[in-house]
């Protein structure tokens, strides 16, 4: 007949998944531990789990001796012979102990002791578990919200949804099925924390694998995927067979492959996009449904320019920059996109400001246009080899065109959009005196004076009369500079005491 402890071992060890042999383990060291508790920590004692009896049996080792020194750990010779016949000195006898002298506070301690051990082979298990299933889908029921985070269900363990996780346009209530991707499994004092994820972009790998045979089998593999959660995602996909089209495999029939995987992120809509080994063609592609006339790619910097038409301008950007934002990401290159429009604006202007170098001809100039130069500074930064090899031109020539090109960015500069600045304007010769002659206007309340250029003495006042300053508008309307020199105060006409008064 099975006992009690029997039973409810085999019972936690179906319920937890937890090995037999560790929770028999457990009972050994519960009681252990209480014995020693009771009898003291130099007791020389052992707990064994007898299977045929279906409990824990508890030793005490002492030793055989003629004269008992210490209670605890010796005995008699003849109270071991009266156990053991056989019983020599110097023997280790071990005595079973009777657990039912075991006191309250003796098994409360053995309770203790058994439900941590239970506990920690609970949270190792769980660990073993799930710690080989990182980088793996995983299923769970929805359980509660804590703290902006979600607890699901996994069956053998609860994982954890934080917020950076989390699709900004999704949410869930407890007893909603939640697929997730195993982001992490870490072992912390509270015990293995799983922490899964709906925003990584693996999740999506992992959702094609599933969903699109080719893919699982290795025959189209997921060169790239960019993501922007809960909104867009677009996917680079490539065959190894020449007679599978990958696009078309992972769309499937009507579009039930695609659409699968849309169900499970909840309307998220993805590009499914050809794999180029040419970079200007795979670019060209990420950026679709837009068409792009002309690509300028600069390796060094790992960026190109799209030309699109001015019609294709929005839809190559996408709403809030959207296409582009992921087709960069997905390409890995700095993407600016140009319409059609802006770019023969940006050539004229171009063309105009590279005629400053002196002998530099139009076709060449066209040339240099044509492939991405449009700013002096283009030119200036660039090493004359570059031009030996795009324009055709000895070394020297090469050399001369770059220099003077340094030249003019140094005595100009540069503007914030990195234009040449024109050269400044000079005035014409003769001119001079014209510009110092224009009359000042005089603010009223301030004495008028006269411009130190134009060579007069300071005006006198007359005597018994207070000057009043005159703006130069009064003064025109009063005739007083019409048939003069502009700035030149003129004399009173005779008879007009009243304006012989007043002096400029």
């Amino acid at each position: 007949m099975m006992s009690e402890l029997a039973r409810a071992i085999d019972q936690i060890a179906k319920d937890k998944g937890i090995p037999r042999e560790v929770l028999v383990e457990a009972c050994e060291k519960s009681i252990l531990a209480a014995a020693r508790k009771m009898l003291g920590p130099n007791t020389d004692i052992e707990a064994q789990y007898n299977e045929e009896l279906g409990e824990v049996e508890l030793f005490e080792f002492r030793t055989v001796v003629e004269e008992i020194e210490d209670h605890e750990v010796e005995i008699s010779l003849e109270e071991a012979r009266e156990l053991d016949p056989g019983a020599e000195v110097g023997d280790s006898l071990g005595i079973k102990a009777n657990l039912d002298d075991f006191g309250r506070i003796a098994a409360q301690t053995a309770k203790q002791v058994l439900l941590q051990h239970v506990r920690d082979a609970e949270r190792e298990y769980i660990y073993n578990e799930y710690k080989d299933r990182k980088d793996e889908l995983i299923t769970g029921i929805v359980r509660r919200f804590e703290k902006a985070s979600y607890i699901v269900d996994l069956g053998k363990g609860e994982a954890l949804l934080p917020p950076r996780e989390q699709a900004p346009t999704e949410s869930y209530r407890p007893g909603d099925r939640l697929q997730a991707y195993v982001l992490d499994v870490l072992r912390t004092s509270r015990g293995p924390q799983i922490i899964i994820s709906r925003s990584h972009p693996n999740l999506i790998r992992r959702l094609f694998e599933m969903e699109v045979p080719e893919i699982f089998e290795g025959i189209v593999r997921i060169e790239g995927v960019a993501r922007e959660p809960g909104y867009r995602a677009k996917i680079a996909v490539a065959s190894r067979d020449s007679d599978v089209y990958p696009v078309g495999a992972c769309v499937g029939m009507k579009g039930s492959r695609v659409q699968a995987v849309v169900q499970e992120l909840r309307g998220e809509k993805i590009d499914i996009i050809p794999w180029s080994i040419d970079p200007a063609k795979f670019v060209c592609n990420a950026i679709a449904p837009a068409s792009v006339s002309k690509v300028i790619i600069d390796e060094e910097s790992r960026s190109m320019e799209l030309i699109v038409p001015d019609d294709q301008l929005s839809l190559a950007i996408g709403k809030r920059g959207q296409n582009v934002r992921l087709a960069a990401q997905l390409t890995g290159w700095r993407i600016d996109i140009i319409g059609e429009t802006k770019i023969q604006e940006l050539n004229l202007a171009a063309r105009e400001e590279l005629k400053a170098i002196e002998g530099f001809s139009e076709t060449l100039i066209e040339i240099l246009v044509r492939h991405g130069y449009r700013h002096m500074t283009d030119v200036a930064d660039s090493d004359p080899e570059e031009l030996v090899d795009l324009l055709g031109l000895e070394l020297e020539r090469a050399t001369q065109i770059v220099n003077r090109a340094r030249e003019l960015v140094a005595e100009r500069g540069t503007a914030p959009d990195g234009t040449l600045k024109p050269p400044p304007e000079e005035a014409p010769p003769g001119d001079e005196a014209a510009q110092d002659a224009v009359p000042e206007v005089v603010e009223p309340g301030e004495p008028a004076v006269a411009s130190p250029s134009v060579g007069l003495e300071e005006p006198t006042e007359v005597a018994g009369s207070e000057p009043e300053p005159v703006a130069a508008s009064e003064i025109e309307e009063r005739g007083g500079i019409s048939n003069a020199s502009p700035g030149v105060p003129q004399a009173a006409p005779e008879g007009d005491e009243e304006n012989a008064d007043r002096t400029e």
